[in-house]
């Protein structure tokens, strides 16, 4: 399989794809993804995702790499202390990761969702 380029990740219109799954709140989230490379086998996946402000639960089952492009947001993980998470920062979260998301400015990351086992 050859490289796969996305093309301006930062600006590129994605497609909008609903609502966060387990909104806390109001306003509740929206979400926007272009996904760039799945194997539904494999459960691996890699795109650019976007979510406007709100607060909700964090539902990835499996081990992810990101890298924010834009916004800001706070992340705190069950049992753990909370962290301000902005442009330019990269996050792995270990699989089963569960938390709160408290999206302050519209976020945009890079992805890579995989099983680490």
């Amino acid at each position: 399989m050859p490289p796969i380029l996305i093309p301006a990740a930062v600006h590129m219109d994605l497609p909008d794809v609903g609502s966060v799954s387990v909104p806390i709140g109001e306003p509740v989230a929206r979400l926007k993804c272009f996904e760039a490379f799945a194997d539904k086998e494999k459960q691996l996946e890699a795109g650019v995702w976007e979510c406007s402000p709100g607060v909700w639960r964090r539902q990835v089952l499996q081990a992810e790499l990101c890298h924010f492009l834009s916004g800001q947001a706070f992340f705190t993980p069950e049992g753990g202390e909370r962290f301000e998470i902005k442009a330019g920062d990269a996050v792995f979260f270990p699989p089963n990761s569960r938390g709160v998301w408290e999206v302050r400015q519209t976020i945009r990351k890079t992805y890579v969702t995989f099983n680490l086992y």
